[in-house]
């Protein structure tokens, strides 16, 4: 049976800031083709997007994206980004069954946005050096 369902975003240099910039709520999955466990999590990915229709979900090939993954600091993979209003929300190295990706796509949606980003303030005001 056909469907119409959008195909998982491949994620590059060029497409990344306005892919992800402004959208909600965007969910990245970092891979490989040579790495057995991303081949594993690719299927779980995909039915999540199908359940998830909101979210934006991409995909980012640290083979041929390396300047993305060094700037994410990906030293593992698969590793899982969730982003909410351009804030990294949730990171995590691992592939992850279907109920646990929904358990972390379900604790993002809940998260107060304006905390997060009074914590995120918070936190980098207290990592700026003195001011003389």
């Amino acid at each position: 049976m056909a469907t119409d369902t959008q195909s998982v975003l491949e994620l590059t240099k060029d497409n990344f800031v306005s892919s992800i910039d402004g959208h909600p709520f965007a969910v990245l999955d970092f891979w490989a083709p040579w790495c057995a466990p991303c081949r594993a999590f690719a299927p779980v990915f995909a039915a999540a997007q199908e359940r998830h229709p909101e979210v934006l979900f991409a995909k980012v090939n640290t083979e041929e994206q390396q300047e993305l993954a060094a700037h994410f600091h990906i030293r593992s993979i698969p590793t899982l980004m969730v982003f909410r209003d351009n804030v990294i929300v949730f990171a995590q190295a691992g592939a992850l069954s279907a109920g646990a990706l929904d358990q972390v796509l379900a604790a993002a949606k809940a998260l107060d946005m304006d905390t997060v980003r009074r914590e995120v303030s918070s936190q980098a005001d207290a990592a700026a050096p003195a001011r003389a």
